[in-house]
């Protein structure tokens, strides 16, 4: 291949773009390597672009240096990338505040990881979703949640916890659970939840509201089987339907299923695990007309081999459409599957790309 064909082809392969803007999210994803040089580099390397015509890329590390290229000494291709070695940094972080009884400083996170508070703060948000106290809160809402299910008592179970006393959980306890430890433990008694059932273009659906805002929104074939779901998460719960007011809030949601492009502006009731809050919170960050992959999402949050997880996560969404997780699909961009059915993932997806 003559010089020009060669430079043509390199400035048609999309990694060309990547490497011109010397994007950090492409590291790890391929390499190229540059003839008048010798060496590889990641797509992020900060040395002075390569000729187009001089320039190849490779999959991996193994098929750079067998084409006989060595290392770029600048930006290192072969050891952790910035990212990976702040992601592990991170990650450090996130297990010292699992297993600490009591939520550590923030003085004490950054210097656990050698990095300055600030910085540490900074990147400790970008990579999670979540800043160190609020994934500390959800750490300990998680424990929180198993210990009252198991523990003889709510005191046992506050301690269990890690709560230094119960004043300072009562003070927390309703952020954390929408109602007081004892209805929790009981199922959800003395809760009030409203909800009302409707019909929209895929099916019946039905929303319900604690007092902290929208909990759930399905979506099924038979409203009774809804109504099933809703009882079995709170089967003590004080369910209240029929409610002219609330019919009104659903009509709200029916009509953004219908419509995507109005929007869906609601106060919602999320509670979840630490890692699925992150996934979640990435989820509404996908714009509506777009989607992700698995993989993406993993990436976003820092945690790129937990793709299973992220599928997990997405399969524990409650609020339909609010959460959107019908905007992941497969790497190849295939639709996986979909709490809700296939079906209904592919018609959400329709209507959003014809605003």
């Amino acid at each position: 291949m003559n010089a020009p064909t060669k430079a043509i082809a390199t400035e048609n392969d999309p990694r060309w773009r990547a490497l011109l803007e010397r994007d950090a999210q492409a590291d790890g994803s391929f390499y190229y390597s540059v003839k008048t040089t010798g060496v590889y580099c990641r797509p992020s390397c900060a040395a002075r672009t390569p000729r187009p015509e001089n320039v190849c890329f490779y999959d991996s590390i193994e098929e750079a240096e067998q084409a006989g290229f060595r290392p770029c000494r600048r930006c290192r291709p072969d050891a952790p990338s910035l990212a990976a070695r702040q992601a592990e940094k991170i990650a450090a972080a996130c297990r010292l505040i699992a297993d600490a009884e009591a939520i550590p400083s923030l003085d004490e996170l950054a210097q656990s990881v050698g990095m300055s508070k600030f910085h540490f703060h900074r990147l400790f948000k970008q990579i999670t979703g979540l800043t160190p106290r609020g994934y500390a809160a959800a750490q300990r809402q998680q424990r929180l949640n198993s210990a009252l299910q198991n523990a003889e008592t709510v005191t046992d179970a506050i301690y269990d916890a890690g709560y230094s006393s119960n004043g300072h959980f009562y003070g927390e306890s309703d952020h954390f659970l929408g109602m007081t430890p004892s209805d929790y433990r009981r199922g959800g008694t003395n809760a009030e939840i409203r909800f009302a059932v409707g019909e929209c273009g895929l099916g019946a659906i039905l929303v319900a509201q604690s007092v902290r805002g929208v909990c759930a929104i399905l979506l099924g074939d038979e409203p009774e089987a809804l109504v099933h779901e809703l009882q079995d998460r709170f089967p003590k719960a004080q369910l209240i339907g029929d409610d002219a007011d609330f019919e009104r809030l659903i009509a709200k949601v029916v009509g953004f299923v219908e419509a995507p492009q109005i929007g869906l502006d609601l106060p919602l009731d999320v509670r979840g695990t630490a890692f699925q809050q992150r996934v979640w919170r990435a989820l509404q960050e996908i714009p509506s007309g777009a989607t992700a992959s698995y993989a993406d999402i993993a990436q976003r949050i820092g945690s790129p081999k937990s793709v299973r997880a992220v599928a997990q996560a997405c399969a524990a969404n409650l609020l339909a459409v609010a959460i959107p997780c019908h905007r992941v699909v497969r790497s190849d961009g295939a639709l996986s599957g979909y709490r809700w059915g296939v079906e209904r993932k592919q018609a959400l997806l329709e209507r959003e790309a014809q605003e």
